[in-house]
């Protein structure tokens, strides 16, 4: 089995955990001075890059660019999904929920193949 098919979602989903933190994380913290929110993102986007960059190598060869790129899209979505109940606690409304059945056929899309 070739295991870009393993790594490459799981470090995306790694990568797309610490960019929602870096992201939004300081939402939490509205106290912070802006450099400091600031400094603290680039911080935790060091250790996103740690993982997105191999995610993307490892990945790219076995799935195009354009494949990775919506991957990585719709697994944003759902890692913002479960960080905006969990940690901003705001609602998942039903109107989220259709967008997202949206963008996941656009994964089943762009995997057709097609020539």
């Amino acid at each position: 089995m070739n295991t870009a098919y393993l790594w490459t979602p799981l470090l995306l989903i790694g990568s797309n955990v610490l960019m929602t933190f870096a992201w939004y994380g300081h939402l939490k913290q509205p106290s912070w001075p802006l450099w400091l929110a600031v400094l603290a993102s680039w911080g935790i986007a060091f250790f996103e890059y740690c993982l997105a960059v191999p995610a993307n190598r490892i990945g790219y060869g076995t799935f195009t660019g354009q494949q990775l790129k919506v991957m990585q899209e719709v697994i944003t979505l759902f890692v913002f999904a479960g960080f905006s109940v969990a940690v901003l606690g705001e609602p998942l409304r039903w109107n989220y929920l259709a967008a997202m059945l949206c963008l996941v056929a656009a994964v089943g899309f762009i995997f057709l193949k097609v020539e």
